[in-house]
């Protein structure tokens, strides 16, 4: 494997006193062993926000926002001083400034930004959350601070951008990056990376429906795309090691109307900061 491979599979290590008590637990029983990965799936990893990042989060006009649906309270950035507004939305245990190289993009187009944590992330409340939370965050921002010119969003972001659409979040144009489709695909990576048997990613999908109330496929990014008829832009890296690229083909099959770039060795989150993205990113938004 190559250093520029080793590197981007990093992020991907679970660490080791988790991979220990999931073992144990394994040879106890399924049914603890599937709330523990229930806990871990659902409880996000907050990093520390990156000084690239600081100029965005230091400049920007926060503001913290309750979710009534949720009754949890989310930090908002507004970012640049245009009425005409543009949603951000990062992925899992990712941040509001995570986008930072788009938002200044947007910001020199004439564009405000508004981004989020969302719950559970950054500085928002909570320690777990879900991509249902992702959405109603969304919807909320909305109708607090839309309408809204575009969205862009990143991996689960990019998922919970095409869900809010189709539940009426109403954007002229959509941009989703390294975004997750199937969820028993995201479920089948996640206990691999546990090093369970695959068939814990069956009992995960049946705790959550039981849970929840609902079939978790009801929110593949492709089901919804069936229903979005907005122009969409997709972009995914040939070599991304956390969300396979067949994502990318599959969601651009089932959208009405919408575009696929392809790229290579940007991985999963450098293809955040890349020039070449971020001018196809504007671009997409300039045609008419």
């Amino acid at each position: 494997m190559t250093k520029k491979a080793q590197k981007s599979t990093q992020s991907l290590q679970i660490p080791k006193p988790i991979l220990v008590t999931t073992s144990i637990l394994k040879r106890i029983s399924p049914q603890l062993t599937t709330r523990f990965a229930a806990r871990l799936f659902t409880t996000p990893i907050k990093h520390k926000t990156p000084k690239r990042e600081w100029h965005m989060e230091n400049n920007s006009l926060t503001t913290s926002l309750l979710i009534p649906k949720l009754n949890k309270k989310i930090r908002v950035y507004c970012y640049g001083e245009s009425k005409k507004r543009v949603l951000l939305v990062h992925g899992w245990s990712g941040r509001g400034t995570q986008l930072v190289k788009i938002a200044d993009m947007l910001v020199n187009m004439g564009y405000q930004t508004v981004s989020f944590d969302a719950p559970a992330h950054g500085k928002s409340e909570g320690k777990t959350t879900i991509m249902t939370e992702f959405i109603a965050s969304i919807l909320e921002l909305e109708k607090q601070f839309g309408p809204f010119e575009f969205a862009v969003g990143h991996s689960l972001g990019g998922m919970s951008i095409l869900n809010a659409i189709r539940q009426n979040l109403h954007v002229k144009k959509a941009v989703i990056i390294g975004s997750g489709d199937v969820i028993l695909d995201i479920l089948e990576d996640f206990v691999k990376k546990l090093k369970l048997p695959v068939n814990y990613a069956g009992l995960l999908k049946a705790h959550f429906e039981r849970k929840f109330g609902e079939p978790m496929e009801n929110y593949a990014a492709h089901v919804a795309a069936k229903e979005v008829k907005i122009p969409v832009l997709i972009i995914h890296d040939k070599n991304d090691h956390e969300v396979d690229i067949k994502a990318a083909y599959n969601i651009h099959k089932y959208l009405e109307n919408s575009e696929l770039i392809i790229t290579e060795q940007l991985g999963h989150r450098k293809i955040l900061g890349n020039e070449k993205v971020i001018d196809s990113i504007k671009e997409y938004l300039e045609k008419h």
